[in-house]
């Protein structure tokens, strides 16, 4: 490794194009839903399959990764992705087989989502960590903001089953350039290989503390980072009566804030720790909780949102590179299969919370209680999780098979 040089083709750009096509998908697939005649259920349950896919598929995706190798899998779920998408553009309004591509989408995007994790994880020393694994979040960010506008673009120039056809093409594309891709040699550690349910437990008798620990942390974090992308639209419109229009700038600028922080909250973790940049994210985004209630108008409810974007850069990158300083040498897809169903359950879970609790409290209520979660995930992390900036991992073991290779 010369540095993050070395991690642009193999990782950085195909997952840049990855992230970009998720975005084109914001508002492209449920309009595209509607025009085919999907009641809104269905567009939701179709939305949230993807969710559920990879959620469901976390575990099992880690625990194979030694097996099939992460260049393997990062192929694999590139063409799941794509294949999946082209099937949703031309499956019609068959609700079976709408969510069964959907799923199948989730699947794709847990292969390839893992596997450059793990793949980070493992060949990354850990002084340079923060930064790499921040510019794979930064990168994420990136896609997911311009994705939307140009997805409405090709909509409206194309079709909207054609600019899902253009996603798929983009995640072929991904896959071409991660297949030509020469990228270092990381091992997984393992030399002989446990049944995937063995490995598990042992991750789980190994790590369990940290698990409990950092992963509740992890928990109330990614339900609070995710909380905000949904208090602050409906406050707006409930509380302020503000137009979509408005509502839209103010996450976009705040979007741009939180997407610009991505190098700095790298440096900040391998110069200071991680918790150096995790703790005052997590801080300032409960802050800026509290005071979305007490917005009163466009102007102080944008500057909310542009202290919730920098908060959130702050902590670019931050969950994913304490995952991988805690995940124990030779069990770094387990491990990590594990963490990212944490992590995705709280922002699966985030919105349902916020739903019910604003039907019974109210919206401007709701917001100032989601600031305790900043709270609890600091102090969490403060008081409970170890530094892990000088974390020490044992020299892997020597490469025993060709997928290893990978």
């Amino acid at each position: 490794m010369r540095g993050t040089r070395d991690l642009v083709y193999p990782v950085y750009l195909p997952t840049a194009l990855l992230a970009f096509g998720q975005g084109v998908m914001v508002p492209v697939l449920p309009l595209f839903l509607r025009e085919h005649g999907a009641s809104y259920t269905l567009t939701g349950l179709a939305i949230a399959a993807a969710w559920v896919g990879t959620f469901a598929a976390d575990v099992p995706v880690g625990a194979l990764l030694a097996r099939i190798g992460f260049r393997r899998a990062f192929l694999a779920g590139s063409l799941i992705y794509a294949a999946a998408t082209v099937g949703v553009a031309f499956a019609g309004n068959v609700p079976v087989l709408l969510i069964a591509l959907r799923l199948a989408t989730g699947v794709g995007i847990a292969l390839w989502g893992l596997s450059r994790h793990a793949y980070l994880a493992t060949i990354v020393p850990v002084e340079q960590r923060g930064r790499a694994i921040a510019v794979f979040g930064g990168i994420n960010r990136i896609g997911w903001f311009l994705g939307p506008a140009m997805g409405g673009w090709l909509g409206t120039l194309l079709g909207l089953r054609w600019a899902l056809v253009v996603t798929a093409i983009v995640a072929v594309i991904a896959f071409v350039i991660a297949a030509a891709a020469l990228e270092p040699a990381a091992s997984t550690g393992v030399t002989v290989r446990p049944a995937p349910l063995a490995a598990i437990n042992d991750v789980l008798r190994s790590r369990g503390s940290s698990l409990l620990s950092a992963g509740t942390a992890q928990l109330f974090g990614q339900m609070l980072r995710q909380t905000r992308q949904v208090a602050i639209p409906l406050y707006g419109a409930d509380a302020l009566g503000l137009s979509a229009a408005a509502i839209g700038q103010i996450v976009s600028l705040s979007a741009m804030v939180d997407m610009a922080l991505f190098w700095p909250a790298g440096w900040i973790m391998d110069r200071w720790g991680r918790k150096a940049a995790a703790v005052p994210s997590f801080l300032l985004l409960g802050l800026g909780m509290v005071l979305v209630p007490m917005s009163s108008n466009y102007t102080e409810l944008l500057l909310v949102g542009l202290l919730l974007g920098l908060a959130n850069g702050l902590g670019s990158g931050t969950m994913m590179t304490l995952g991988a300083d805690l995940a124990p040498p030779g069990r770094t897809g387990e491990f990590l299969g594990l963490w990212r169903l944490i992590g995705d359950s709280g922002q699966a879970l985030a919105p349902l919370a916020v739903g019910i609790t604003a039907d019974v409290l109210g919206i401007a209520v709701t917001a100032g209680l989601c600031s305790g979660l900043g709270l609890l995930a600091a102090g969490l992390l403060a008081a409970f999780v170890p530094e892990t900036r000088h974390a020490e991992r044992s020299a892997p073991a020597s490469i025993s098979s060709p997928s290893q290779r990978h």
